[in-house]
């Protein structure tokens, strides 16, 4: 049991440290050095070391909304197996228990936001409401999916251990299409190019960033881990799956997971850089991709494991 809870808590130690390859990527494709690796913890030391400024509009959903958020991805990771390792917890049907949780820190967002009574801040709220509504079905269809191949609903089932290879071996082909799927979701569900730009500074183009204009200190030293922790949830599985090797808990292993995981945030990083962010009206047609993929990949297993 040991074992699982280290790995957890390295999980949420070394996830600001993956979100820092990005900035170093795009700092090479921009002809820069760029901020250093460790960037993301001086940031998060710095906000806490401030203190957090309220307005006189808003109330305790203003207050809960990073706790939750940091919480629920916190708890998220729990159920995360790993470099393929099982999770702290596991049982039947808790896939959707994760879905769920991934929501309830997204209600408590966009209900932190609203809570401002700040335009700027609602508008953000209503496409941070929209968007993941198409990433949920996309989810649901992989989750067919994976559900028509193992007759599991738990996450270990398709990432612990030889899973995945197993996966592979019954799917083959299809499973590319819910690779290419999860990396929009990742895009979608974290905010980042071309749904959304992580570093503007333009209201009326901004989803996430706009949430939270308000937040200030520790609170929003929470939102960043929280965030952080989200993206190590999504690229976690992303790694996986195009790195399913298994060799036990081993130094190899391990070594695959992280070189996984370091392809999956180039991949982030590489992306902000060549494409740019959609118009507000082609992002739905953008999110819809994955679903359709995801659709086909599950049509196509239905035919082939008649």
């Amino acid at each position: 049991m040991i074992e699982p809870i280290i790995l957890w808590v390295l999980a949420i130690l070394l996830a600001p440290l993956f979100s820092g390859i990005i900035f170093k990527v795009k700092a090479f494709f921009g002809g820069r050095l760029g901020s250093p690796l460790l960037i993301n913890y001086y940031t998060l030391i710095k906000l806490m070391k401030k203190g957090s400024v309220y307005s006189n509009s808003t109330t305790v959903i203003f207050k809960l909304g990073p706790i939750i958020s940091l919480c629920s991805a916190i708890v998220v990771l729990m159920f995360l197996p790993i470099a393929g390792r099982a999770p702290i917890f596991s049982f039947n049907g808790d896939i959707i228990f994760i879905l769920y949780l991934l929501g309830l820190g997204r209600f408590f967002t966009i209900a932190a936001a609203m809570d401002t009574a700040s335009p700027f801040e609602g508008m953000g709220a209503a496409r941070e409401a929209y968007f993941p509504i198409i990433c949920e079905a996309a989810m649901f269809m992989i989750l067919i999916f994976f559900f028509r191949l193992t007759g599991e609903l738990q996450l270990s089932a398709y990432f612990a251990g030889e899973s995945t290879i197993a996966l592979w071996n019954l799917a083959g082909a299809p499973l590319l299409f819910i690779v290419i799927a999860f990396f929009i979701i990742l895009l979608t569900e974290n905010s980042r190019v071309p749904v959304d730009d992580p570093a503007t500074h333009l209201e009326l183009t901004m989803i996430h960033e706009v949430m939270v204009l308000d937040h200030s200190g520790p609170d929003l030293g929470l939102i960043e881990l929280g965030s952080f922790c989200k993206l190590f949830f999504y690229s976690t599985i992303v790694s996986r799956l195009i790195l399913p090797f298994d060799y036990g808990w081993s130094i190899l292993t391990f070594g695959l997971y992280l070189v996984g995981l370091i392809i999956v945030y180039i991949a982030i990083g590489v992306t902000e850089s060549v494409i740019a962010r959609y118009r507000m009206d082609k992002v739905p047609q953008f999110i819809l991709t994955s679903f359709a993929l995801a659709f086909f990949a599950t049509i196509i297993t239905l035919e082939f494991l008649k």
